[in-house]
């Protein structure tokens, strides 16, 4: 998958107007509806798309995956139980199913706090940690394939609806997944904050392949409403994220411009393996009602 000359006239994902090219990335040209204004990666993706870009080295190779994710295991499962005292105030700790889990440290902060719940993840290996070192119910899987018939309370996507193929059949799924009444959190990154706008097209979350969709907080609330889900709270995001992972996306995702090359010289003093603060203005969560 490239730049694609033949692709010149897209529909928009989430809404099907007319969208225009704005500039390439990584070999790939990143479009905005003419009327939405929703940001997504022109491409075709192949029938081995999410096997081949999530494969193992996604999570332990470094560039635009993670330089070892299991290293990250405390922090996520510390922001897990964070999500669930958050989330107190809005509901009781009931089911849960948390879509692309990884090796399921997020999930564990929930069942840590109460919840009762499972996982799917495309990563076969990523899954098999979960079930076997943590004791999770994580399947080995895709949300749009996901053959359960089970209604949760809670559907939790972190950081994943950037990834979907198809953002509007993935979500077609977890609204038949969610019982009436039930949630959505997602997290996710936005293209309307300060930092996107400072960096412009250098921003870290242009990365396609990897990330194929950038919305903003109204657009996802725009999608969302398609499924009859509307909003109840919005907030920026807090986490922390150990140092080495930090530099790898930076050496990864910096152009050279004299701000990456000083950014780099910042961060080059920092222990790999101190958790840092995420600074930035460009990652929210969202909490999402079905009526």
């Amino acid at each position: 998958m490239s730049v694609a000359s033949d692709l010149t006239n897209l529909p928009c994902p989430i809404c099907s107007q007319e969208t225009h090219r704005l500039f390439a990335k990584h070999g790939y040209w990143i479009r905005s509806c003419n009327v939405c204004r929703h940001r997504f990666a022109e491409l075709v993706p192949s029938g081995d798309h999410i096997e081949r870009v999530y494969a193992d080295h996604y999570f332990q190779g470094g560039e635009a995956g993670y330089l070892n994710y299991l290293d990250e295991g405390p922090i996520l499962t510390a922001r897990g139980r964070r999500y669930s005292r958050l989330l107190a105030k809005f509901m009781a700790p009931g089911t849960l199913l948390d879509v692309g889990s990884a090796a399921g440290f997020m999930l564990k902060g929930f069942i840590d706090s109460g919840w009762k719940g499972r996982g799917i993840e495309p990563n076969p290996c990523m899954a098999a940690y979960a079930r076997k070192r943590l004791s999770l119910s994580v399947d080995t899987g895709t949300l749009e394939q996901y053959p359960g018939s089970d209604r949760y309370d809670l559907v939790t996507m972190f950081q994943i609806v950037a990834h979907f193929i198809d953002p509007k059949k993935a979500l077609e799924a977890a609204a038949q997944l969610t019982r009436p009444g039930g949630f959505w959190l997602i997290e996710t990154w936005n293209k309307e904050s300060w930092t996107a706008r400072i960096f412009g097209r250098r921003w870290h979350e242009y990365s396609p392949p990897s990330v194929l969709h950038w919305f903003s907080p109204e657009g996802l609330q725009r999608l969302a409403g398609q499924f009859g889900f509307h909003e109840i709270a919005r907030r920026r995001t807090t986490k922390w994220i150990n140092a080495d992972h930090a530099k790898s996306l930076l050496r990864y995702k910096c152009d050279g411009s004299r701000l990456d090359r000083l950014a780099a010289s910042v961060t080059s003093v920092i222990p790999d393996h101190l958790a840092v603060p995420y600074l930035m203005d460009d990652l929210f969560w969202a909490l999402f009602q079905k009526s």
